[in-house]
């Protein structure tokens, strides 16, 4: 692979990062020269990194002002979810009509897993199989153009709760969602599925919507 683009690559995989983990947190304003000294990179890589950040709208451009890490409005938020929840409801369908063996046992494992630890108190590895439990879903959309818009959203669910702090009853709720999805998955009841994993995405919603910090707002999608 050519140097630049091996260099390109990285630079805007670290912006991201930085990004989603909230190293560079919402309202910072991104200085070309800044980051190009920090990475060790001349200021060509960081420029088309940020090009393409703001096409994912992790950034925005202003006149005077330059590159600023974006933040998100209630409306942006209330956005992602809808989108969210038409397309992991479209995922949760299609795995009750044709997920295999390989993906069913794994969905089965990973609720009971998260249902172990919830029951034992040891909450600190869950949202590490909700995040599994979400990437099995996804692969049901495998060669279809819904998988694509699944990576894409991925980065904005993923920062979204980095934004927040942990609602009380949030991963009891979860993990009791996630078993009613399954169980409607093994039931081979494509409607039962998408229903409950809609109802799971509300759910979610609402309380992420009356947890949302004061930083969200800074610099708004729209």
């Amino acid at each position: 692979m050519d140097s630049h683009l091996q260099i390109k690559e990285v630079v805007y995989r670290r912006l991201v990062r930085a990004i989603v983990e909230l190293e560079l947190e919402p309202g910072r304003q991104l200085r070309e020269r800044q980051l190009a000294e920090q990475m060790g990179v001349s200021k060509t890589p960081i420029r088309e990194a940020i090009v393409r950040l703001e096409k994912e709208g992790l950034v925005t451009v202003a006149p005077y002002r330059g590159a600023i890490v974006r933040g998100y409005s209630h409306s942006d938020v209330r956005e992602i979810y809808e989108l969210r929840e038409l397309l992991e409801g479209f995922c949760a369908r299609r795995a009750a009509m044709q997920i295999n063996e390989s993906d069913e046992t794994d969905l089965r494992a990973n609720v009971r897993r998260s249902r172990a630890l919830l029951d034992q108190g040891e909450t600190d590895d869950i949202p590490a199989l909700f995040d599994e439990f979400d990437r099995i879903l996804y692969r049901q959309a495998a060669g279809h153009r819904i998988g694509g818009l699944l990576v894409e959203l991925d980065l904005h669910l993923e920062r979204l709760g980095n934004l927040t702090v942990g609602v009380p009853g949030r991963l009891d709720a979860s993990v009791r969602q996630h078993e009613e999805i399954v169980t409607a998955i093994t039931k081979r009841d494509p409607g039962g599925a998408e229903a409950a994993c809609r109802e799971h995405i509300r759910s979610v919603f609402a309380d992420l919507i009356n947890a949302l910090p004061e930083q969200l707002t800074r610099t708004p999608l729209a």
